[in-house]
């Protein structure tokens, strides 16, 4: 998915928060740093958005090896504060 933002602004004590508008008028807050370096306001972006579907399987295999690993170690009983 890709759509076109324009820069409003730049907000926060050290103006790191992007405030970009859509065609619509909604805002969008972005990180500055997600931006290009020589991004100012006016300018206008495209934002592209696209799943990772081999990174998504990848990060869901290491999560129930990990899952495993602390089930192997629960003895099933209560936790003890």
């Amino acid at each position: 998915m890709t759509t076109v933002l324009s820069i409003d602004r730049f907000e926060g004590v050290k103006k790191e928060i992007a405030v970009l508008l859509a065609g619509d008028g909604r805002t969008v807050n972005l990180p500055r740093w997600l931006l290009p370096k020589d991004a100012k306001p006016g300018d206008v972006i495209k934002l592209t958005l696209e799943r990772d579907t081999a990174a998504t399987a990848k990060v869901l295999s290491e999560t129930k090896k990990v899952q495993a690993v602390l089930a192997s170690r629960d003895d099933g009983g209560d936790i003890k504060l």
